[in-house]
């Protein structure tokens, strides 16, 4: 007969509640999400990212997402590159969990972007007069 003690009970019902293995940050950052048939694009939506790990990512969604299907999420993200150049963060993968209005997805993979030329003007060249040669 094997009697488990009492701390023995609470860390396996803690095992049976959260078996993630990535470490979860809460960032809340707007995003933009769009789901993917085949080469179609089935829908496209705004939210709010609620927390990412390097395996996943939560967020708000508009409507409730279908499972299994894949998504493309982008989100600005919140440092910048060199402390002057805004990124943007591309999250490929699929649904794994869907409610009414949060959706979690299994990141596959991710790429960093440097934002447009219109969002980003570095400062050295902030109010610097450009000549085109005649």
């Amino acid at each position: 007969m094997v009697i488990e003690t009492q701390e023995e009970q609470l860390l396996t019902k803690r095992d049976d509640r959260d078996r993630r293995t990535k470490r979860r940050f809460v960032i809340e950052q707007e995003v933009h999400y769009k789901m993917l048939y085949g080469q179609r694009l089935a829908e496209t939506g705004n939210g709010k990212t609620m927390n990412i790990s390097s395996g996943g990512v939560w967020f708000t969604t508009e409507s409730m997402l279908t499972t299994g299907m894949p998504v493309e999420v982008s989100m600005t993200w919140p440092v910048l590159l060199n402390d002057s150049c805004p990124m943007k963060l591309m999250i490929y993968g699929c649904v794994v969990r869907s409610n009414g209005k949060t959706a979690a997805m299994a990141i596959e993979r991710y790429e960093f972007r440097t934002q447009g030329t219109r969002s980003f003007q570095p400062a050295e060249l902030a109010g610097a007069e450009f000549h085109l040669p005649r």
